[in-house]
Formats: C-alpha cells, sequence, structure tokens
C-alpha cells in the first residue's frame, strides 16, 4: 500500500526481456508470454529496501528480487508488461518511486494499491502561470471510476481530477508537483500509468452483487 507521493525520482538503468517458459502458440509464438527483469537506480531510497520488499516504480508495485549499491533488480511478468507502460521503458527513462506505507507515515495523498489498472495517454500539455493543465485519454474500460473531484494516481503520483468527459480526465499541477516528478518530462502521446480511486471499485463490486440476488 503506497500514498501516492512520490519521494525520489529514480532511472531504469537495464530492461532484460526475458522467456517465463511457457508453451508457443499455434503459430510459433509467445507474445504473451514474454517477461522482463528492470534494474533501477533508487538512491537514498534503498536505504531500508531489502530483498523481497515492495517498492512502487511509477505506480506499479514490483518485488525488489536483487539490491546492489543504489540499484534493485524487479521481475516484470508478461501481465505488468501489457497492463503498464513499463514495457515501454528504455535505459535511462525517468521513474517515480515510493516505498511501502508504514503505520508511523504520513498518509498525505491517497490509497494506492501500486495495481495499475491501466494505461493511459497524455493528450494535452499546457502551462496557466506557473501551473500545468494536463489532459489524459483513458480506456473506456477504465473511465467509469474517474469522477470530478475524485483520486486518481497517475504514473505513481496522487492527483485530484479537476475535468471529465466521456473519454478523458484533467488534472491541475502545481509547480511543487511538476518539479520533483517526472511529469515535467511527460509530452502529448506519452504512456501513463493509471490506477483508479479503490473505494470506487468496491461500490461497483457491490452493487453488482446485489443486483445478482
Amino acid at each position: 500500500m503506497f500514498t501516492g507521493l512520490v519521494e525520489y525520482v529514480g532511472a531504469i538503468e537495464s530492461v532484460e526481456l526475458c522467456d517465463v517458459g511457457a508453451r508457443p502458440d499455434s503459430a510459433g509464438t509467445r507474445p504473451d508470454q514474454i517477461g522482463a527483469t528492470i534494474r533501477v537506480h533508487a538512491g537514498p531510497l534503498l536505504d531500508g529496501l531489502a530483498k523481497s520488499g515492495s517498492i512502487a516504480v511509477n505506480g506499479c508495485c514490483l518485488t525488489a528480487v536483487d539490491i546492489s549499491k543504489e540499484t534493485f533488480a524487479a521481475d516484470l511478468s508478461g501481465e505488468t508488461l501489457r497492463r503498464t507502460s513499463l514495457g515501454e521503458m528504455k535505459p535511462g527513462t525517468r521513474v517515480n518511486l515510493e516505498r511501502p506505507l508504514t503505520a508511523m507515515k504520513e498518509l498525505g495523498g491517497h490509497f494506492v494499491q501500486g495495481h495499475v489498472d491501466g494505461v493511459g495517454r497524455v493528450a494535452r500539455l499546457e502551462p496557466e502561470g506557473a501551473n500545468w493543465w494536463f489532459g489524459v485519454r483513458v480506456p473506456s474500460d477504465l473511465a467509469r471510476y474517474i469522477a470530478m473531484k475524485g483520486s486518481i494516481a497517475l504514473d505513481g503520483i496522487s492527483l485530484t481530477v479537476a475535468g471529465v468527459d466521456k473519454k478523458s480526465f484533467r488534472i491541475w499541477i502545481i509547480p511543487h508537483t511538476y518539479e520533483i516528478t517526472t511529469l515535467r518530462e511527460r509530452k502529448v502521446g506519452d504512456a501513463v500509468n493509471l490506477e483508479a480511486d479503490l473505494l470506487g471499485k468496491y461500490v461497483e463490486k457491490f452493487f453488482a452483487a446485489r443486483g445478482q440476488r
């Protein structure tokens, strides 16, 4: 569990694709059985991070399988590569990092599980004074969870929705958030990881179950 308050901007050091050993399909290919191992420079965030510990990388909860100096390695399943933007990462790509929430940690954002729901695309990026407007196109199956003034995690950043329509939403970025996260490097067309507010998913599940009685 995380809060969506980015602690450090690290960088991808390496990406290594690997075969997870499933059988090939009828065409002899295995596009859905490819995983990867990434190594991430995390600097001071490695303090307290142990092997098998969790860390959020652009909002995706990963397990550290190896720690060396100021880097850690994490394995990515085929599902992670399909559902998140991590499959588009290259060495040198900067990423938002956050360690898990602890009992003594301030909950300044909102509850973020690190379970990415889907990938959006930056559709608008405009300055307005010292602030920035971000517009993001969302997959149709995710749009229903996004509400005006609700919370959403974008690349692991806890943000408040400032506008919604059928296929996109808008967020207002203050200078501090723009400077200390990877948002300042985004451009129109870039992929961003999205995780909708946890509450909306459970409410939908509850009412769906009631309707089946």
